[in-house]
């Protein structure tokens, strides 16, 4: 699907999507992510309690899918995380640079896990991968996986620094083929971070490698999503190209840090500040 065509038609078609159902569908997808220099275990542990408590104030809403964190916070997470089938996912891999030593990597990611996390975020090589290096970037790839064993690797492509379509592309169908469980959009931590056209890239891969395979692998929108239009607007990307099968925790995710409250605040049409 040509990347115009596909969002001219969203965005023909958008109230389609702009309803309760989907806000709510759009919630249960965040990964409620805490990525700042400045977190304390006091910090951490208060989006935990609030996650723990969310269910006795908002008892319709599903709760979200993980709770995304630095690695040296995943013991904490677990150690004090309540409620059952939310993930602890970190970033891993010397995020989000990625510019280190593959070992350093590799036992940073396995060190994660170790500690409680379910899944792990890491930034594709792009120093290998933009340097005509690609066997080492998928090389690296593959031993993270391998590292982490059951748990699930997210592998960010960072694709505001890929300047072509083409670009983007390769990089999803280098990290898809190497073994990751997701790819995903950017850190959040460079500009520009998520974009439409890098989602319609990377799903149309990740549907490629499914009619090929029969093997489906998720997406992760993540960086300045903000507005319930912003996380609305990748949904009805991942439903439009992978179809409705794909619109569950397990293949679609969205990165967020702000998204959560914008979300409860536009369903129930009042300012909600909960997170």
């Amino acid at each position: 699907m040509k990347t115009k065509e596909v969002l001219d038609f969203i965005q023909m078609n958008i109230d389609s999507w702009n309803n309760p159902k989907v806000l709510k569908d759009c919630f249960s997808f965040i990964d409620l992510t805490s990525l700042n220099t400045n977190d304390t275990p006091a910090k951490i542990l208060d989006m935990v309690n609030r996650v723990n408590e969310f269910p006795s104030h908002y008892p319709d809403f599903n709760e979200v899918a993980a709770i995304c964190v630095y690695p040296n916070f995943a013991a904490l997470v677990k150690e004090n995380l309540k409620r059952e089938g939310i993930k602890i996912a970190v970033v891993a891999g010397v995020f989000p640079n990625s510019q280190s030593f593959t070992e350093v990597k590799v036992l940073e990611s396995k060190l994660a896990v170790q500690s409680g996390a379910d899944e792990v975020d890491i930034v594709l090589s792009l120093n290998n991968f933009l340097g005509n290096n690609r066997e080492v970037a998928s090389s690296e790839i593959s031993k993270i996986k391998e590292a982490i064993g059951e748990a699930h690797l997210k592998v960010i492509l960072e694709s505001g620094m890929l300047s072509s379509e083409e670009l983007i592309k390769e990089a999803s169908e280098l990290s898809i083929k190497a073994g990751a469980d997701f790819i995903k959009t950017s850190t959040g931590k460079t500009e520009p971070a998520a974009t439409p056209q890098a989602a319609v890239i990377m799903c149309n891969e990740i549907k490629e490698f499914y009619n090929k395979t029969g093997i489906k692998r998720g997406f992760k929108p993540a960086g300045g999503i903000v507005t319930s239009e912003d996380a609305v607007l990748y949904y009805a990307i991942v439903e439009y190209i992978l179809g409705r099968e794909w619109l569950n925790p397990g293949l679609f995710r969205i990165g967020a840090s702000r998204l959560a409250n914008n979300l409860l605040s536009d369903y129930y049409k009042s300012t909600i500040k909960y997170y």
